[in-house]
C-alpha cells in the first residue's frame, strides 16, 4: 500500500526511484561481498576459485528480497539474511569464507555510498543542463531593461538577462561542488566490527583498496564500524543547497508572475485550471511546488548533522532516520531539477510589461544616475542626494 507521495509515484522519477527499491540495494551490498571476495582472492587471503564463486554467486541475480524476508523473519537480522541467501548459492567449502572479515555496516554503508554515487550520476548532468539553459536565457534576455528591485522596491535598472546570468553561475558552483564532494563521501569500508579489519589482518586496507576500485569507490582512510556521518551530512547539505537555489529562482518567478508586476508566467497549457473557483486564474504551481519541495529538503539536512555524534565506535541512533533522509533528499532534490528545468525552458517573458514596469514610478528608478550627474557638476553629494 502506497503512502507517502514517492510511493505512489507522485513525485520521483523512475530512475532515481530504481536506486532506492529493495532488490536494488540487496543487489548492491550482494556487489560488495563479491568485490570484497574477489579482492581477498587476488591476495592470497582466500582461494581464487572460491573468491569467484563467491562473486559469480553474488552476481546471479538469483537472491531476491522474498527470500531474505523468509530468512529475516527467524534470524531478525537483515545482514544475516542476505549472507545466508548467498551462502545458499554456494558450495559447501565457499561458504565459510562468505562475508569474511567483514560485519554489517561494511554492507549498509558501502551500499549507501554506491546509492550515493549513482544518485550522482544522475543528479550532476542535470545540475549542468539547468545551468546551460540559464546561460542561454542570459544571453537571450541581454538586451531588455528591467526593473531592479531591493527590500521589494524599485532601485535601479538592469539588464532582464541578468537575473538568469546569476541562476547560472550559482548552478555551475553547485557542478564544482558535487565534483569536489565525491572523494569524500563515496567510501567503501570493509574493515569489520570496529574499523581495523583485525580478520584480515595485514592485509586489510588492500582488500578495501581493491573492492574499492572494482564498486567505483574510495576507500576509507580511517573508519570505526561506520563511515563517518560528516560524509552523508556533507551530501544532504549539497543537496539542500541545489534545492534552495532552485527555490530561489521558484521564488523570483512566483514574485514576477504576481498580477501587478506580470513579467514572466509559467506555461499554461490547454485544459489546465488555475482555480477550482476563479476561471481567470493562473497560478505558479510548479514554482510553487519547488518552494515547498525545498523546505522539505532543507529540514533533512539538521537530521543529518544530528547522526554525526555517535557513541564510541557506533550506535544505532543513526540508522532508522537515514532510511528516510539519503533517499528523500535524492529522489525530491531530482524531481525538483525536472521540474524546474521544464519551467526555465517554457517560461513566458513579457518584453513589453518588463520595459512599462520601468517607467511606474515616473523616472524615479533614474534616481541613481540623476545623482552622479549633479556630483559630477560639483554639487555636494549631500547637497545632490536631498535634493534629488
Amino acid at each position: 500500500m502506497a503512502i507517502l507521495p514517492i510511493d505512489n509515484g507522485r513525485y520521483g522519477t523512475k530512475e532515481m526511484m530504481e536506486i532506492f527499491g529493495e532488490q536494488k540495494k540487496i543487489d548492491y551490498q550482494l556487489e560488495i561481498e563479491g568485490a570484497a571476495a574477489i579482492a581477498q582472492s587476488e591476495i592470497g587471503i582466500i582461494s581464487k576459485s572460491i573468491g569467484k564463486e563467491i562473486h559469480r554467486a553474488a552476481m546471479s541475480g538469483k537472491i531476491t528480497v522474498k527470500r531474505i524476508k523468509q530468512l529475516e523473519a527467524k534470524s531478525d537480522h537483515d545482514t544475516a539474511a542476505l549472507v545466508e541467501s548467498l551462502s545458499e548459492k554456494c558450495s559447501k567449502s565457499a561458504r565459510p569464507w562468505i562475508h569474511y572479515g567483514l560485519t554489517s555496516n561494511d554492507l549498509v554503508d558501502t551500499s549507501n555510498s554506491m546509492q550515493m554515487r549513482d544518485v550522482l550520476q544522475i543528479i550532476e548532468p542535470k545540475v549542468a543542463k539547468m545551468a546551460l539553459i540559464l546561460a542561454k536565457k542570459s544571453k537571450k534576455y541581454a538586451k531588455i531593461p528591467a526593473v531592479g528591485r531591493t527590500h521589494g522596491q524599485h532601485a535601479s535598472i538592469i539588464s532582464f538577462g541578468l537575473k538568469f546570468a546569476n541562476w547560472a553561475a550559482e548552478m555551475a558552483k553547485h557542478v564544482e561542488r558535487i565534483e569536489e564532494i565525491k572523494k569524500r563521501i563515496l567510501i567503501c569500508k570493509t574493515l569489520g566490527v570496529v574499523g581495523t579489519g583485525s580478520l584480515m589482518g595485514a592485509e586489510a586496507l588492500e582488500v578495501q583498496k581493491r573492492a574499492a576500485k572494482r564498486l567505483k569507490l574510495f576507500p576509507a582512510e580511517v573508519t570505526t564500524q561506520v563511515v563517518p556521518r560528516e560524509r552523508y551530512a556533507e551530501y544532504v547539505f549539497e543537496l539542500a543547497l541545489i534545492g534552495t537555489t532552485l527555490e530561489k529562482i521558484a521564488i523570483e518567478i512566483r514574485n514576477l508572475q504576481r498580477t501587478e508586476i506580470g513579467e514572466v508566467a509559467e506555461q499554461f497549457k490547454k485544459g489546465q485550471m488555475g482555480s477550482s473557483a476563479v476561471p481567470v486564474k493562473r497560478n505558479p504551481i510548479k514554482s510553487e511546488r519547488v518552494s515547498s519541495l525545498s523546505k522539505l529538503v532543507r529540514s533533512q539536512v539538521a537530521v543529518a548533522f544530528e547522526n554525526i555524534p555517535l557513541w564510541h565506535e557506533r550506535d544505532l541512533s543513526n540508522s532508522a532516520n537515514e532510511r528516510f533522509v539519503i533517499p528523500t533528499v535524492s529522489i525530491l532534490v531530482d524531481e525538483m531539477l525536472e521540474t524546474m528545468t521544464k519551467i526555465i525552458s517554457n517560461l513566458i517573458v513579457n518584453e513589453k510589461r518588463i520595459v512599462d514596469n520601468l517607467y511606474i514610478t515616473k523616472g524615479q528608478i533614474f534616481a541613481e544616475f540623476v545623482l552622479e550627474a549633479l556630483i559630477k557638476k560639483g554639487i555636494p553629494r549631500f547637497v545632490a542626494y536631498r535634493d534629488v
